[in-house]
């Protein structure tokens, strides 16, 4: 009477395991959607509960009980082989998935010119610009005072000179932000 009862138990034991091995076996029927550690993974699962079905169709057919301990015994390395290889794919797929974010961090434009270069040449077209529209300016004062040379020659440079500086100051800053962090290839 023994065997019935445990025969019972399993039966009930892998109908309830249903919240297991039902979404294991969507995963395998996915393929190739599902990563292969989860493939692995819901191989071990269908495997662990279909030994205990086994189990329980041994211990009703069976008179011995070393018929569904050797399925046991077999089933639970069966399931333990493919639990095991799930976690070691589950680790390399982790270690290729940090690799590959790693990768799409990295900044892919190299260290150059870039922005920097338009910068400097609009700091200097402003600067040439503000000279030129200073010289005017002055001339068409000195028409109405009369020619002041210093200062038609003074306000003018000194605005070109101002742009240069800048521009010289923005490109060596530039130049060294791209050599700090710049892109560097592996």
């Amino acid at each position: 009477m023994v065997q019935p009862v445990a025969a019972l138990g399993a039966a009930m034991v892998t109908v309830s395991g249903c919240v297991w091995y039902l979404p294991a076996l969507v995963d395998l029927r996915a393929g190739a959607d599902r990563p292969d550690s989860r493939r692995t993974a819901a191989a071990a699962c269908l495997s662990g509960w279909s030994t205990t079905g086994v189990i329980a169709l041994l211990l009703v057919l069976a008179e011995a009980w070393w018929a569904p301990a050797a399925a046991a015994v077999t089933g639970a390395a069966v399931t333990a082989v493919l639990r095991g290889r799930a976690v070691v794919q589950r680790r390399r797929e982790a270690r290729q998935a940090a690799h590959d974010w790693a990768e799409l961090r990295a900044d892919p434009r190299p260290a150059g010119p870039g922005r920097s270069r338009r910068v400097v040449a609009v700091l200097l077209a402003c600067g040439l610009f503000t000279a030129v529209t200073t010289a005017a300016l002055e001339m068409a004062v000195a028409r109405e005072r009369g020619p002041d040379l210093l200062s038609l020659a003074v306000a003018p440079t000194g605005i070109v000179a101002l742009s240069v500086v800048l521009a010289v100051t923005y490109a060596g800053l530039a130049r060294r932000r791209a050599g700090a962090g710049g892109y560097r290839r592996p």
